[in-house]
């Protein structure tokens, strides 16, 4: 099934913050100490992949509003050859 756009950026949202509380919780639990010493010995990549992908929160906020006000430009066919493209490079 899919998502409407309203959908993945809620759950982008909700992701983003999942991650910022559990970070909170570790480096309130584990102590800072201990937090920055793994941090410091994880290679950069390794630490980019705990991390997750970066979400800009403002971004997502002006695309909703553009959605919401009805200023956000859509243009169907580029959609629709994209999701074509995506069904016959699954195949």
């Amino acid at each position: 099934m899919i998502k409407s756009v309203g959908q993945n950026i809620s759950a982008a949202i909700e992701a983003s913050r999942l991650r910022e509380g559990t970070k909170t919780r570790a480096s309130a639990s584990t102590g800072s100490t201990t937090a920055s010493a793994s941090a410091a010995s994880a290679s950069p990549a390794a630490r980019m992949a705990a991390e997750g992908a970066p979400v800009d929160m403002d971004r997502i906020a002006a695309i909703k509003s553009a959605i919401a006000s009805g200023n956000y430009p859509v243009d169907a066919n580029a959609i629709a050859e994209r999701m074509v493209a995506l069904d016959l490079s699954a195949a």
